[in-house]
């Protein structure tokens, strides 16, 4: 009876730990590509996501002179996402564009088709735009207390800034939860949005022009 009672005792103890370690899900795992495919408007998709763009010294590299993204294969429901980013300051990556122009979409639902860009929600990632939300393809969500405009491309702008010089390492934090929704830029929250028109989705990294790098990409279910 003493080792059942015991046993009992250590389950209590490890199960929160096992629980916690079970919902936390390295989307990158800092070697390869493995679990994203690529797009571009050209190419179409691609499986192999290492044909469009690259890893190295534990970094998502997006360069070249065409836009597209990575798109993760699995679809999440409430979490909390968590994405270190910096713009690469190397110039001798190929460049499509000056224009320093990105972000990461999220509640990218499984049956939106691929395009330049598909139905979600991004937190953009923009020289004096960063933190902003941007709505494509119709979806909407309550900023502020007014619901946004439904329309392919629509921005509601970030509370304040927050994004650290050209050239640093920046963390964003998206928590999702039945349509709540928090944008946080280096412990700041940025953005806020409630009532979101989706509810579950993928998660995309976009390239659009210039060089971007990324290196950690880590999700919490909720």
């Amino acid at each position: 009876m003493k080792h059942i009672v015991y046993f009992a005792f250590i389950l209590v103890l490890i199960l929160p730990e096992i629980v916690i370690s079970q919902s936390k899900i390295k989307l990158f795992n800092g070697k390869n590509l493995d679990g994203w495919y690529a797009f571009d408007a050209e190419l179409g998709k691609q499986a192999d996501a290492s044909k469009l763009f690259h890893v190295e010294k534990n970094k998502i590299r997006l360069y070249g002179n065409k836009a597209g993204y990575l798109m993760s294969n699995q679809s999440f429901k409430n979490f909390e996402l968590t994405v270190k980013f910096k713009w690469n300051i190397d110039t001798t990556f190929v460049r499509k564009s000056d224009k320093k122009n990105s972000g990461v979409m999220y509640l990218v639902p499984l049956e939106t088709p691929d395009e330049l860009w598909p139905k979600g929600i991004q937190f953009q990632i923009k020289e004096g735009a960063t933190g902003d939300f941007v709505l494509l393809q119709n979806v909407t969500l309550v900023v502020n207390g007014f619901k946004t405009e439904a329309g392919r491309s629509v921005s509601s702008v970030k509370f304040l800034d927050a994004e650290k010089p050209f050239g640093k390492w920046n963390t964003l934090v998206i928590t999702h939860t039945n349509g709540k929704i928090t944008q946080k830029l280096n412990g700041k929250l940025v953005n806020e949005g409630f009532e979101a028109s989706v509810l579950e989705g993928r998660i995309l990294l976009q390239y659009e022009g210039f060089p971007i790098d990324f290196c950690k990409i880590n999700l919490k279910k909720i």
